[in-house]
This record gives C-alpha cells, sequence and structure tokens, in this order.
C-alpha cells in the first residue's frame, strides 16, 4: 500500500514517477544505480506493460541490467548503444548548480560515462540531497587495486592544498573485504565535510595515479527532479532556468510494488 510508504519512499516514488515522463518511445536511456534509481526503473517497467513503452534501457550496474529485465525493460550496453537520448540516476548531494557528489552505491565510474554519453541528464533525489555546499557526503574516489595504501596517501597528502575542511580517506569496506565495483575497482572515501572549489579538487584528484575517476559530477546534470513526501515534485532545469512543481495524490494503484 502506498500508505505503507515512508516520507522519504514517497519522495522517491514520486520523483522517479515524474522523471519517468520524460521517456518517450524509441529513446535509449541510461538507467542509474541505487534506491532512487530502482524506483525509476519500476516506473518505466510499468509505462513498459501497461502503456506499449518502447524503449531500450543501458544499466550503469549489474543490479539494475537484472531489475531492468525483471520489469520488462530491453536493455543493452553502452558499447551497443554508443549514445543515448537521456540517462536519469539519483545522486548523493546536489547544490544550487546542479553540481552532484555520487558514488556511495559504489558504481560512479559507470555512471559518469553514462551520463556524459547522454544528450541530456537528469537527477531525481529527495529534498534530503540538497545541499548549499557540496562535502557533507562522503566524496568516493574509484582506484585500481595495485598499490591502493600508496594511492591513499597520496590522494591525503594532495588534500592538503586543497580548499575543504576534511583529509581523512577510508577504503570502502564489504565486510571484512574491499568493496570491489563492477570493475573490480576499490572506493575510497573522502570525509571533507565541505568542498569549496568542487572544480578544482575534481581536476586534481584525477591527476592522481591509481585513481580511475571521482563521485564529482560538475556541469554534467540538466534538470533534477525533486520528490517530497506529501506527493509534490519539483523539477529545475538549469539551461532554461525553469522551475516546474506538480503533485501526485498517494492511491493505491499507484503503489507499483505491490504484491
Amino acid at each position: 500500500m502506498s500508505s505503507d510508504l515512508s516520507p522519504i519512499d514517497k519522495a522517491k516514488f514520486v520523483a522517479a514517477k515524474r522523471a519517468a515522463q520524460f521517456v518517450t518511445s524509441g529513446m535509449k536511456v541510461g538507467l542509474g544505480s541505487g534506491s532512487t534509481a530502482a524506483w525509476l526503473v519500476q516506473c518505466l517497467g510499468e509505462r513498459v506493460r501497461v502503456e506499449g513503452l518502447a524503449m531500450t534501457g543501458v544499466p550503469t550496474s549489474r543490479r539494475t541490467a537484472q531489475l531492468a529485465r525483471d520489469v520488462g525493460i530491453p536493455v543493452m550496453s553502452l558499447d551497443e548503444a554508443k549514445t543515448l537520448d537521456l540517462s536519469i540516476d539519483g545522486a548523493d548531494e546536489f547544490n544550487g548548480k546542479l553540481n552532484l557528489i555520487k558514488g556511495g552505491g559504489g558504481s560512479l565510474l559507470h555512471e559518469k560515462i553514462v551520463a556524459t554519453a547522454s544528450e541530456r541528464m537528469i537527477v531525481i533525489a529527495d529534498a534530503s540531497k540538497r545541499v548549499e555546499t557540496l562535502g557533507a557526503f562522503p566524496l568516493p574516489l574509484e582506484l585500481i587495486s595495485f598499490g591502493w595504501q600508496t594511492t591513499k596517501a597520496l590522494v591525503e597528502e594532495t588534500l592538503i592544498g586543497l580548499d575543504v575542511l576534511g583529509r581523512t580517506a577510508s577504503l570502502r569496506m564489504n565486510g571484512d573485504a574491499p568493496f570491489a565495483t563492477d570493475e573490480g575497482n576499490y572506493i575510497l572515501d573522502l570525509h571533507l565535510h565541505r568542498i569549496g572549489d568542487p572544480r578544482q579538487l575534481s581536476m586534481i584528484v584525477n591527476q592522481i595515479p591509481g585513481v580511475v575517476e571521482n563521485g564529482l559530477f560538475i556541469d554534467i546534470c540538466d534538470a533534477i527532479v525533486v520528490g517530497y513526501g506529501d506527493g509534490r515534485v519539483e523539477v529545475t532545469d538549469i539551461n532554461d532556468g525553469s522551475i516546474e512543481e506538480t503533485r501526485f495524490d498517494f492511491v493505491e494503484r499507484d503503489n507499483i510494488f505491490a504484491d
């Protein structure tokens, strides 16, 4: 029952439902990873089943690929698709310029590649992800496993000269073993608390040997769809400066996760 959803889940659901409306038949769509993106895949699957929406998904993770198949969305690789009409993904943080921190789920490399291969990127989020200044959420770096401790030391040394409040770095773990991405890489989480110059930080850390990519998405997002627990949805387009607000009513038929 939709009434059983928490306010955060309701916010994610209505944001995903609104974002799914941007997809039209014939589109090749990048499908993000994480809990919010999972709602999107479910909403798109419903449109495929009920409306006959003809689309192809390009997933950013194995988990998203399996979910897409489960709900009836045809999938292909980015190499097969080459370019995408649209990508839709979640974010761990976003600011007023629609710059993002992503990678809490560990798929930042695939997500960034897919987003930059898309004509347009739309981010879906609940209002708690909005911040004045990026950095409260740990910034993920994807590292190759070889010599990761040396890479970590180089990263921490580099942070001394950058405009951040914290400089602690921790290897992300999965139980007793390092967390591994779909590419078999490690994730180093940077606890920076505040990032004064995200563009500078992104450029500099990517120059460190062993760093594959970072979770800062700068000038990539075109629009953000923010959901609220009361059913309101706010769409902000960075290109034309427009802000559109709509509302979804919660009724039983809206609950796409009902048994």
